[in-house]
């Protein structure tokens, strides 16, 4: 059996120190009132029972794989890591110490560099979604993490009216039902806050945000906007066209920088998903001599399928085999079945979303996709992040007359010439 339960989400540290849930989901499995972590972890082996904790944009998940035979001791496990955690100081102290070392090596990392500070460039202050797209916060917020922070994040986000069941396995309603109200019969309903997932504007021109990285090989570029949220009524066109655009292998932006040009192991565009805004994100490494010109063809790409270039028939039909052809394979396993319902749940999804998906992909017309890029592809708004050697790339930027060059720190600080 496969059990989830989907809660409170990482945007809730808008309403405390980022990196609190992630943290939070952590220590579930360090102890509770009746058990410690040791116990934890010796009972899941001996069932044969595997649980899970974890957060994305928009909620966290409590998850538990578990022998139907085995099934009642493991959901006492279960809703007691659910409902008791602890929140051990030692532990803690730990994983601070971890997740210390990670936020450190994010700060050097290319990749991460970049996803550490796009959210705000693009969210502003204020939005939840306007943290670290890494989940893990800041040093500073870190610091101010204690047990107390936990404990009072537990208390206000996991709440039985914050959170819905999702079962899949060789079971029925008439029988799991009674189980689960038992354990989690004493779970008291809350009043839990609302969260800013309020659509944010365009930015009204493009702007390149420089982070300085000495003696890279490479650059790290990406590029981006908003979109719409996933729950949308031009979502599949969308995806289509992301498809056709950068969304796979043979995609125009890496067949351009990958395949004909060999400035790039791969490029691709990708769309987060999000119940609220999201991000639309180009992304390429190159090779440092290339970053300029990389950026360049990128900006084309994106503005051709808006104008000269729109999607074509082709494209479309190798897509929609791509999002189609493979979908007897995606619910082979309980977990992959569960999966699909919490997509269910996150965004809000009709019930009979998954039966009518294949017709709603297959139906789409070129037309639909052309409009989607036309509508929500905006290569004037782009907000770039670009990582490398500053001292080797900068001027070829700054010669491509885009936008403003902003140079930051790993924090999103703005740099001037005397530093921050």
């Amino acid at each position: 059996a496969q059990l989830n339960i989907v809660t409170q989400s990482r945007r809730a540290d808008q309403f405390g120190q980022p990196g609190t849930s992630s943290l939070a989901m952590s220590m579930l499995d360090e102890g509770t009132k009746r058990r410690d972590a040791l116990a934890i972890s010796e009972e899941l082996a001996g069932l044969g029972a595997n649980l899970g904790a974890g957060s994305n944009l928009d909620m966290s998940t409590v998850s538990l794989n578990a022998l139907t035979a085995n099934l009642d001791e493991s959901l006492d496990i279960y809703a007691d890591v659910i409902l008791n955690p602890s929140f051990p100081e030692s532990d803690l102290a730990r994983l601070k110490k971890q997740l210390r070392a990670q936020i450190q090596r994010e700060k050097v990392t290319p990749v991460s560099m970049a996803l550490r500070v796009f959210p705000e460039l693009m969210y502003g202050e204020g939005h939840a979604y306007s943290m670290p797209l890494t989940g893990s916060g800041t040093l500073e917020s870190l610091e101010r993490i204690d047990r107390q922070t936990l404990e009072d994040y537990h208390s206000t986000w996991f709440r039985p009216n914050n959170a819905t069941m999702i079962v899949v396995g060789d079971t029925t309603l008439e029988t799991i039902r009674p189980k689960l109200e038992k354990l989690f019969r004493d779970w008291e309903p809350g009043s839990v806050p609302v969260k800013n997932i309020d659509l944010v504007e365009q930015q009204p021109d493009e702007k390149i945000y420089l982070l300085d990285r000495p003696g890279s090989e490479q650059s790290i570029i990406f590029a981006g906007h908003i979109m719409p949220p996933k729950a949308n009524p031009d979502e599949f066109a969308i995806d289509a066209m992301n498809g056709v655009l950068g969304g796979d292998f043979s995609a125009r932006l890496n067949m351009n920088l990958r395949e004909d040009k060999s400035w790039s192991y791969g490029a691709r565009t990708l769309i987060l998903d999000a119940a609220g805004p999201r991000p639309f994100l180009g992304y390429a490494p190159v090779q440092t001599d290339k970053t300029a010109p990389a950026m360049a063809e990128m900006r084309r790409e994106m503005a051709e399928i808006v104008g000269e270039r729109p999607p074509t028939a082709e494209e479309l039909a190798r897509g929609l085999d791509d999002g189609t052809l493979s979908l007897p394979g995606r619910w082979e396993t309980a977990g992959a079945v569960a999966g699909s319902l919490v997509e269910m749940v996150r965004f809000g999804y009709d019930d009979d979303y998954w039966d009518t998906y294949a017709e709603n992909v297959r139906g789409l017309s070129l037309q639909q996709v052309s409009e989607a890029a036309d509508e929500h592809v905006k290569p004037d708004s782009l907000i770039w992040v670009v990582v490398g050697d500053r001292a080797k790339i900068e001027s070829e930027i700054r010669a491509l007359e885009i936008g403003e060059i902003v140079p930051i720190d790993a924090d999103g600080n703005v740099l001037t010439d005397e530093g921050t």
